[in-house]
């Protein structure tokens, strides 16, 4: 099951975090992988460890808000393998802003990154997919993303970014579904990765956040790789227009 062999993926912001993890585990299930961030030399150290486990990996810089870079990075990704069948937007910056003081370019610059970003990538692997009639995007999203009672105090261009993600997403899985091309969603809960880590969450917070959470811990990158791997295969076929939360039970308490 959930074998990837001879399949194309390319996964956004992946230089660590959950990224890297989503990398190394679809270059684990066969697939070719395409490692993209802001930061190239980070992705090369990502790469090396794919390498080490046989996997074929490239990467690339790529800033996901610019239309021309996102289209340089998938010329050169068909380029070289001739198709693109998984895409996997992982990008993505939080910066925490009160509201009252937010600034029209703090506000620009996260929804250019976290929700532009998607749209341009998204819509540049469907017209790759489509050629091959089947294809998957997964897009990572947030449990803060409006609807299930969870929102972030600094977070209203974030939460709002990741709201948006869902709704594109169930627009795309409508749209795109007659092309053989699945959108579907993850929203991880309280995952410990850098961008967590960076967001200085008081230790009395985040003891607070971790009671409300059933299985009483923060979930691990590989936690959410694991459904990103399910919703890339095709055991997968059937499942299109979902929002999938890897949160430890934190909507069921």
């Amino acid at each position: 099951m959930f074998n990837l062999q001879n399949k194309v993926a390319l996964v956004t912001g992946a230089r660590r975090g959950m990224g890297r993890s989503h990398a190394l585990a679809l270059a684990g299930q066969g697939a070719k992988v395409v490692i993209t961030d802001i930061d190239l030399a980070q992705c090369e150290l990502v790469a090396d460890e794919v390498r080490a486990n046989g996997g074929d990996v490239i990467c690339f810089k790529l800033d996901v808000s610019n239309k021309a870079d996102v289209d340089s990075v998938f010329d050169q990704v068909i380029a070289k393998y001739g198709r693109l069948d998984i895409l996997v937007n992982n990008a993505g910056i939080y910066e925490s802003h009160p509201f009252l003081e937010m600034s029209e370019a703090e506000w620009d610059r996260t929804i250019d990154i976290n929700l532009k970003g998607y749209f341009l990538c998204a819509q540049r692997a469907a017209k790759e997919m489509a050629k091959n009639k089947w294809g998957r995007i997964i897009n990572i999203a947030s449990i803060a993303s409006g609807g299930v009672g969870v929102g972030i105090a600094g977070g209203a261009h974030y939460t709002a970014s990741k709201g948006g993600i869902i709704g594109m997403s169930e627009t795309l899985a409508i749209e795109l579904a007659p092309l053989g091309i699945t959108v579907n969603v993850i929203g991880p809960g309280v995952i410990d990765t850098p961008m967590v880590g960076a967001a200085n969450i008081p230790k009395e917070a985040m003891d607070a956040i971790l009671a409300g959470v059933p299985l009483k811990r923060m979930g691990r990158p590989e936690e959410v790789s694991f459904a990103v791997v399910f919703l890339a295969s095709e055991e997968a076929s059937y499942v299109t227009g979902a929002t999938l939360y890897v949160d430890g039970g934190w909507l069921a308490a």
